[in-house]
């Protein structure tokens, strides 16, 4: 199942079990002190990150490519909902008609396919990018029992990406979001959308159900805060 099928499917219950993503839109929108008039999202969900702007804006694309998140983000006349897969050439097309004062993005950019193409073209519409993004230490223990390799990039690629365009300000923290018991915490794995599409085989579900000791689960995400062009 694709990254873009799993949010989709999860889209009704995922206001219920983004709690980490929550976390990282306030602080996202808390370190912004110039107060943008024209802002781009990417990966827009629900409404997390415009939900927190408590400033006056006078444009807000909101972007996503999940329809059905599209749906449920807030509309009013300042705000334009559009439905694109950031990675492509549609997305870049559009974006050649727009110069936004930031680009914010929480939670979404680390499934980019070819990262760095993606903030070069986003250096053309914009001087500043503000961004967290999940690494691939994201459920660090769970992969060390099953084996397998985390879908999400590594935190040395995701500056590198950055580093190709702009001269940046990274933070990296770790969040542990603990669990009553194992059915809630594989309940969340589930409907959260962190894992994309990186689903397990019953065997390996079974495996990491006995032997996953931990009432917790690791998050760890990078903040990115552009600094000037490169």
């Amino acid at each position: 199942m694709s990254v873009q099928n799993e949010f989709t499917k999860h889209a009704k219950n995922y206001n219920n079990n983004n709690i980490i993503q929550q976390i990282i839109a306030k602080a996202l929108i808390r370190d912004i002190n110039s107060m943008p008039k024209t802002i781009l999202e990417l990966g827009c969900g629900s409404g997390q990150v415009y939900k927190n702007i408590d400033w006056e804006v006078d444009f807000y694309c909101a972007v996503d490519f999940a329809s059905s998140m599209c749906k449920l983000h807030p509309r009013n006349k300042k705000v334009k909902v559009e439905c694109f897969d950031f990675d492509t050439d549609e997305f870049f097309d559009f974006l050649k008609n727009y110069k936004f004062d930031t680009v914010v993005s929480a939670s979404a950019l680390q499934w980019s396919k070819n990262l760095p193409k993606l903030v070069s073209k986003l250096a053309e519409s914009t001087n500043n990018i503000n961004a967290v993004l999940f690494t691939s230490n994201t459920f660090k223990s769970i992969q060390k029992i099953t084996n397998k390799k985390s879908p999400i990039l590594n935190e040395e690629s995701i500056k590198k990406a950055f580093l190709n365009s702009f001269d940046c300000e990274f933070e990296k923290y770790t969040y542990n979001l603990e669990f009553d018991n194992k059915k809630e915490m594989f309940d969340y794995i589930k409907n959260s959308g962190v894992s994309g599409d990186s689903s397990l085989s019953f065997k390996d579900a079974k495996k990491l159900y006995k032997e996953y000791n931990l009432n917790y689960l690791e998050f760890e995400v990078i903040f990115v805060r552009t600094i000037s062009k490169s």
